[in-house]
């Protein structure tokens, strides 16, 4: 498989729903930068350490284990923070934001703000294994006007789905699932008994990085966490707006 390296900028906007997805962000207009690869990863028991200064898992004499360190430094200098989305096979993100001080996320928020939500006549099932999450995803949905059954994992997200066949509009599910069962392969399932459901990924990967197995579409069944509320709105009517 060919080595792929995205890079990205854009202007962001987050609110309260954006900061429950990030234990370092704050509300208020940011710059992002992206940069994502789809290597090897990260194992989980050595992410936490990738920003201390002289860690490195390189032989002696091949790393200072001072890279991301200084990354880190400069970023925190500049009041801004480092997501970092990784698991062994799937390849890495880093999200670097930065307060923005020219208001560039903001035109993009008010465009957002003024597309009203699409109807859904049935509740959508929310599959989401962080507990703040989920909780926040299922209050924002809610002031939007739409129905909510969850789950914490995939597992028990089908189990839900077997209880209400009938009486689901919209899976909302995050990628990486604790369990056994991720995102994609729960939807792939429910997909063989409804054709018609509707599906929006949730994943702190880009959606070109975890869409090169499978088709995603930003702004139509993808959404790049953390996102703020008006995003998450204006993905789900462009998902019930599409045809099945």
């Amino acid at each position: 498989m060919a080595a792929v390296l995205i890079i990205e900028t854009s202007g962001v906007e987050l609110d309260g729903l954006a900061v429950a997805q990030s234990v370092q962000a704050r509300p208020g207009p940011f710059v992002r930068l992206s940069v994502s690869d789809n290597g090897g990863g990260i194992p989980s028991d050595i992410l936490p350490q990738i920003f201390e200064p002289f860690f490195t898992t390189k032989p002696v004499g091949k790393g200072t284990g001072l890279g991301l360190a200084t990354v880190f430094g400069i970023v925190h200098q500049h009041q801004g923070w480092i997501n970092v989305y990784s698991a062994v096979g799937q390849g890495t993100t880093f999200r670097i934001y930065l307060r923005d001080r020219l208001g560039m996320a903001c035109s993009e928020s008010r465009h957002r703000r003024s597309r009203p939500c699409a109807a859904a006549t049935k509740p959508f099932l929310l599959a989401e294994d962080d507990p703040a999450l989920r909780v926040a995803l299922r209050k924002t949905l809610a002031q939007l006007g739409y129905a909510v059954l969850e789950a914490p994992t995939g597992s028990q997200a089908l189990a839900v789905w077997q209880e209400n066949p009938d009486e689901i509009d919209l899976l909302l599910t995050d990628l990486v699932m604790p369990d056994g069962l991720n995102g994609k392969d729960l939807a792939q399932r429910l997909l063989q008994e409804n054709s018609k459901l509707k599906v929006v990924y949730m994943s702190g990967y880009s959606a070109e990085v975890v869409g090169k197995d499978f088709p995603l579409s930003e702004d139509v069944n993808f959404l790049t966490k953390p996102f703020p509320a008006q995003k998450l709105a204006h993905t789900i009517r462009n998902c019930l707006d599409t045809r099945p």
